[in-house]
């Protein structure tokens, strides 16, 4: 299993904006798009969006690209574009630790 972290600025006094568009859940359905995990993290300035699963960056290129074929996922997506500040940033994972997993395994 592989995560990745897609992490965006907020624009000032945006919060309270993306507290309501995390709430009304993901605009895709995070099983059929073969995700085995996805959150959503919210600080005062950046939202972090979290992904795992098998090939990760794949499913993510998918989704993204999803958006200019699925009218809906691409209006949910635009809700948030006037919440962000410049381009979000992808954040791979270089460490992982679990408890039980034998060392250099990660998880």
């Amino acid at each position: 299993m592989e995560r990745l972290a897609v992490i965006a600025r907020l624009k000032p006094a945006t919060e309270a904006e993306a507290e309501e568009l995390i709430a009304a859940g993901p605009p895709f359905d995070p099983a059929a798009a073969g995700f085995l995990r996805h959150s959503v993290f919210l600080a005062p300035s950046a939202v972090i969006f979290v992904f795992e699963a098998a090939e990760v960056e794949w499913r993510v290129d998918d989704l993204v690209d999803a958006q200019f074929f699925h009218p809906l996922l691409a209006q949910a997506l635009a809700a948030w574009q006037p919440l962000i500040e410049g381009q979000p940033q992808l954040a791979r994972e270089r460490f992982f630790w679990q408890r039980g997993a034998a060392a250099g395994e990660g998880g």
